[in-house]
């Protein structure tokens, strides 16, 4: 049996975030391609992770500038190593060159970290990100040198491979679509009628600062607009680990209702009428409108919001970007069961021509499949991989053991 080792930035969380629902999906995806799968992290294991054990995962703990890590991979011997965000190439990349050479690298993006930051950057200073912001980023310089440096990068988001091959010149052989993914029940849910649902819900991890920035633009501007001509509505706020900021914001008068964690995030969106999602920054694709998408639970939503989650039907939902336009659009869809149906029903068929697992696993088995059998003349051709690998290992691998003696002597 073949052996996939994935180092985790975090332990999954699949209830608190799109990012550990995806990391499931991707284990399931290895098991079925008949992997033996281990699970390693650094970071302390949380009450809300996955039971990976249930899961026939092995969970290892290991350690930052550590050779307890590499004894650990030398004797399991993996076939393929996926790095759980570029954070984790860069701290482990090198020992996994060192010790198991022959192992296939995969980076998985999660979203593009660099094009989040930059954009968070620049919403902070009241103007539009510019490339020039993401050439002269730090983060970008660390992200995408983890990209050349990988066998593979595993990309969320058709706007973000093509970013990173016009402005960063990353050959598309080192990339990959494989966007979140849905099983053929999942477009087929059986969800309820306009005159079933009540209420808007907006969902996120609190942790996340576009979600966080985007309850704060819902409570300061947006909500009191739309309550003014929807007086008896309530907007419910899911989501992971909600801090006392934002409990804070519960206000029963207004109908701003700030619920926290779910137990069911789908069936909390199959009850809404409609679904908020006003992202004024941010990178990837959005979990939660995608599951709107399934739940037949039309969005308002940005452009940031829709951005990689299009198809050739059109948005499920009202596009709009200022104050008064998405109050307007959020009101309209409540209140008209006609436009609410049209949108509604382009949910699940949007879905599924975005998402459907069955394509997208088998274009990764070809490429996985592929990358192995040829896994030598691949990183002969990819020559700035391997320059960045010389360097970039050298100087990491002598920092590390720098920093393992100084610990040893404390």
């Amino acid at each position: 049996m073949k052996k996939l080792l994935i180092i985790g930035y975090v332990w999954p969380e699949p209830n608190s975030s799109a990012a550990g629902s995806r990391m499931v999906q991707l284990i399931n995806f290895f098991q079925q391609q008949d992997y033996q799968v281990s699970f390693a992290s650094p970071a302390q294991r949380t009450e809300h992770m996955v039971e990976l054990s249930e899961l026939q995962v092995n969970c290892v703990d290991i350690k930052l500038n550590c050779t307890s890590f590499d004894h650990f991979v030398e004797q399991l011997k993996p076939d393929v190593v996926m790095f759980d965000r570029f954070m984790m190439e860069e701290q482990f990349g090198w020992r996994i060159s060192e010790h198991c050479p022959q192992a296939l690298t995969i980076l998985d993006t999660e979203d593009l970290f660099c094009l989040r930051h930059a954009r968070h950057d620049a919403f902070k200073q009241q103007r539009a990100m510019t490339e020039a912001d993401l050439l002269s980023s730090e983060l970008a310089q660390r992200e995408v040198a983890a990209i050349f440096r990988c066998d593979l990068t595993l990309m969320i988001s058709p706007t973000e491979i093509a970013l990173l091959e016009k402005l960063f010149k990353v050959d598309t052989s080192l990339l990959l679509y494989c966007p979140l993914v849905y099983s053929q029940t999942d477009f087929s849910l059986a969800n309820p009628t306009f005159s079933q649902r009540s209420d808007f819900i907006s969902i996120g991890n609190f942790r996340h600062p576009p979600n966080w920035d985007a309850v704060l633009w819902l409570k300061q501007q947006l909500w009191p607009l739309i309550r003014a001509q929807l007086p008896q509505a309530q907007l419910n706020v899911y989501g992971a680990y909600p801090p006392p900021k934002a409990t804070a914001l519960h206000d029963e008068k207004s109908g701003f209702l700030i619920k926290g964690w779910v137990d069911d995030a789908m069936l909390a969106m199959q009850s809404a009428r409609v679904c908020l999602a006003p992202l004024r920054f941010g990178a990837g694709i959005k979990g939660k409108l995608a599951e709107a998408m399934l739940c037949a639970t039309p969005s308002i939503t940005t452009d940031i919001g829709i951005e990689g989650m299009e198809s050739a039907l059109g948005w499920p939902g009202i596009v709009a970007n200022n104050n008064q336009a998405i109050a307007d659009a959020a009101v309209e869809l409540y209140q008209n069961k006609d436009r609410w149906q049209q949108l509604s029903d382009l949910g699940p068929k949007n879905a599924e021509l975005l998402f459907d697992k069955s394509k997208h696993f088998a274009s990764l088995a070809v490429r996985i499949n592929c990358l192995s059998l040829t896994l030598l003349q691949h990183r002969q051709q990819n020559f700035i991989g391997a320059m960045l690998n010389h360097h970039h290992h050298k100087s990491t691998k002598y920092m590390a053991q720098w920093i393992e003696a100084k610990n040893k002597l404390i």
